[in-house]
């Protein structure tokens, strides 16, 4: 039995009031056009929302109206039921230029479509506003009104929703560029109300859309997961022979941080395209910590934990906390954060002095460097970073960049103002509890001991269940740390 029509919503209104953006939101379509000049749609377009390879709701975007007030004296003159007049009047101006719009953006409704009238709320309420919700009453299809302003001005708020009550089944305030996907699912909740015959077709697409969610909250958990593993274990080799021992060292340190940050940005693009982020690259600010080098002295005075954190965390999973702060800063070489700013001696004095470095091994080590036997040869290693404050920073930047992404609606093509990455640059974890912070040490501390996957399984489901509840809460309240 082939699965039923998928319900199809033609987004309407007049040109640059920014019915695209809507559609590109909705849809989580990066591709559509969006421009600041009017008249940027001149077809109808359709965008499908594909889940698990069914079209589950599909949206269209259409063309300006032209030729409003004509439109509707015409309709008025016609006589008779109005959807005999609607079709009518396609039929009539089909080969007219000046109707073409019209003509185009009403075959999607006269074939069943709903309805979803967009206008730009900053503006007053024009007489050809009002002749384009007349005529899109006398469709008799189902209508949803949203007020989208451009720039959130809301004094002729009550205008327009005092309009839309007498040609409306209902009205939303919806910016298609800043809206959350709890404001999607607002808006897709709306729909269902809308008219009675569509609320059993539509409570399937919600289920789909929220199951689809999930799913993708789970992918990121499991890739967040990925990338601490595979960072708080990389190490970098270099053999040692003839020459400037100190170069080679350098190169070494240089070559394991770039690996490193290189591991971060295989993250964060699989993250945007899970989140259907394909052609549109956001770059957050240059002086935010999500921007900066992974080890520079800014991310690291910013992100993570404080000291009387990092010591608690530490104490209370019973691992690393025992042995002080020569731990939880173990495995970074005195020069690692030479490319980065200075960092070593900002953290010094930011822990009141404390070595930050060596950690005794066995066998010789310089700096942090081991130097040990490998197939007749001596090597240099630098790694792996079994930190306990990188490990938070790491775990930060990934929640910073989900949040960043999630939040960044598909219909905006703008770039954040400096009042977004002015705000508090602080991340995730350090406003967790004690509880929350001794879990993901205890996760961290099985990375480290860790001889095979299958020993830290254990730590890695409980750190994975509790990660996908902090992901779906940050969804739901559409908390976005502005540290970007």
């Amino acid at each position: 039995m082939s699965d039923p029509a998928p319900l199809r919503f033609a987004i309407v209104g007049h040109p640059n009031e920014g019915k695209s953006s809507v559609v590109s939101t909705l849809a989580e379509d990066d591709t559509v056009p969006v421009g600041p000049m009017p008249g940027e749609t001149r077809a109808c377009h359709n965008y499908p929302v594909i889940i698990d390879s069914r079209i589950v709701v599909e949206f269209i975007d259409t063309p300006g109206f032209q030729n409003p007030r004509h439109t509707l004296a015409w309709l008025e003159n016609f006589g008779s039921a109005d959807e005999q007049a609607i079709h009518a009047f396609r039929e009539k101006h089909r080969t007219l230029p000046a109707y073409q719009h019209e003509c185009q953006l009403l075959e999607p409704i006269e074939k069943g479509a709903g309805i979803i009238y967009v206008v730009d709320g900053s503006r007053p309420l024009r007489q050809t506003d009002l002749a384009e919700m007349e005529i899109l009453r006398r469709t008799g299809r189902p209508r949803l009104a949203i007020i989208n302003s451009k720039d959130r001005n809301e004094e002729y708020l009550d205008e327009w929703k005092a309009a839309f009550r007498r040609h409306f089944n209902s009205v939303r305030v919806f910016n298609a560029h800043h809206a959350n996907y709890a404001q999607r699912m607002a808006l897709l909740d709306t729909l269902k109300s809308i008219d009675q015959d569509w609320q059993p077709a539509m409570e399937e697409v919600i289920e789909a859309f929220r199951d689809d969610w999930e799913h993708r909250l789970a992918a990121t958990a499991t890739l967040i997961g990925e990338l601490l593993e595979t960072s708080i274990s990389h190490f970098a080799l270099a053999d040692c022979g003839e020459g400037d021992d100190h170069e080679r060292e350098e190169h070494l340190k240089e070559r394991f941080r770039k690996e490193l940050s290189a591991m971060e940005r295989r993250f964060h693009e699989r993250i945007r395209k899970l989140f259907k982020h394909n052609i549109f690259q956001f770059e957050p600010s240059s002086q935010t910590a999500l921007q900066q080098d992974l080890f520079s002295e800014r991310v690291w005075r910013v992100l993570g934990l404080d000291r009387t954190q990092l010591m608690w965390a530490a104490a209370l999973a019973g691992g690393t906390g025992g042995a002080g702060l020569d731990v939880l800063f173990s495995g970074i070489s005195a020069g690692v954060f030479t490319a980065g700013g200075a960092l070593l001696g900002a953290l010094s004095a930011y822990f009141g002095g404390e070595r930050l470095a060596k950690v005794k091994a066995p066998g010789p080590r310089i700096l942090g460097l081991d130097l040990s036997p490998r197939l007749g040869r001596t090597q240099l290693k630098i790694g792996p970073m079994h930190n306990l404050q990188f490990f938070f920073i790491l775990l930060d930047r990934a929640l910073i960049f989900f949040s960043y992404v999630i939040n960044w609606a598909h219909g905006r093509r703008d770039q954040p103002s400096d009042e977004e990455a002015e705000k508090s640059s602080e991340g995730f974890t350090s406003t967790w509890n004690e509880e929350q912070r001794r879990l993901a040490t205890r996760y961290f501390d099985a990375l480290k001991k860790a001889e095979d996957a299958a020993d830290m399984d254990p730590a890695r489901r409980e750190f994975q269940k509790f990660l996908r509840q902090q992901l779906l809460e940050m969804s739901r309240e559409g908390s976005q740390k502005p540290a970007l």
